[in-house]
């Protein structure tokens, strides 16, 4: 028998802004969005929680936020990890290093992590998954942090971006460069990741699309990639965006989000009738998180 094959897929960035939560939604009321992660200090998230709330088929995660974004915490009890203002540094680098060599900043970790997993259960929504802004949640430090929270918070998938090289380049070999970095860097992430995950029981799906084309998951990529992919179980991820939001992802400070309109192109994606057949004609059942936990309870 040909094994079942199952496709989640996500839209990260819920509540940075009113469009980008419109454009979430309409992607799951009329695309094949099944699944969001949610930006609790951003300034759009309690009309996010508004939204998910309405729409209960929605599964809903945490995105996690370490850069380039506002803590939840005040930024007096977390001085080495936000400015006065409570803005986590923009640049990955300087914060990876700090959040692996300042020992000061371990603390505040886990005190603001905790904080933003204590605002998502807040909400009231069941947590679907977590995963971080610019994938900072896979950082050693923070990793451990969260699976160490994990019985506390019920959390039961985490993200662990992992995707072919050599897929990604047969069908867009763009910023080849960046690619080949990213690649190498969170192969080794994901490969740390997972043995600690295993670990504790935690899970993670097979594959997960949308790190090395970020900013670029149009319809034509998809069309492209869909009938290339082996995995039985995968997530494809992007950032849709309403027309009144086309420089949100220039914002976000992903140097691979750098064209004006990305993320209406990938909205667009997600509406596609061409991609929702893809995925069927290619045997995957479009689902989520908390669908696929029910499966197996």
């Amino acid at each position: 028998m040909q094994a079942k094959r199952f496709a989640i897929i996500n839209g990260d960035d819920f509540g940075f802004s009113q469009g980008v939560n419109q454009a979430i939604i309409k992607a799951h009321k009329q695309g094949v969005l099944t699944s969001t992660s949610l930006m609790v200090s951003a300034d759009a998230a309690k009309e996010a929680v508004t939204l998910a709330t309405a729409h209960p088929t929605l599964a809903v995660g945490l995105h996690l936020v370490l850069i380039c974004g506002r803590s939840v915490l005040p930024p007096e009890q977390i001085p080495h990890l936000v400015d006065k203002q409570g803005n986590f540094s923009n640049s990955p680098l300087s914060a990876g290093l700090c959040y692996q060599f300042v020992k000061e900043t371990r603390q505040e970790l886990r005190q603001e992590i905790r904080a933003q997993l204590e605002k998502y259960r807040s909400t009231g929504l069941p947590l679907s998954h977590v995963d971080g802004h610019l994938h900072l949640h896979m950082h050693p430090v923070v990793l451990r942090i969260l699976v160490d929270l994990a019985p506390e918070f019920n959390i039961k998938v985490i993200r662990l971006p992992s995707e072919e090289l050599g897929l990604t380049l047969r069908v867009n070999r763009s910023h080849l460069l960046t690619k080949l970095v990213w690649s190498g860097v969170f192969s080794r992430l994901r490969r740390y990741g997972e043995k600690m995950l295993k670990s504790q029981g935690i899970s993670f799906t097979q594959r997960v699309y949308g790190l090395l084309q970020s900013g670029g998951i149009t319809e034509e990529y998809l069309l492209e990639l869909i009938p290339q992919i082996q995995a039985n179980l995968v997530e494809i991820y992007s950032h849709p965006a309403m027309p009144t939001v086309g420089l949100a992802n220039a914002i976000y400070g992903d140097p691979l989000n750098e064209a004006i309109g990305a993320g209406e192109a990938e909205l667009a994606a997600l509406l596609s009738s061409r991609v929702r057949e893809a995925l069927l004609s290619n045997g995957f059942e479009i689902t989520n998180h908390h669908l696929l936990s029910q499966r197996t309870t």
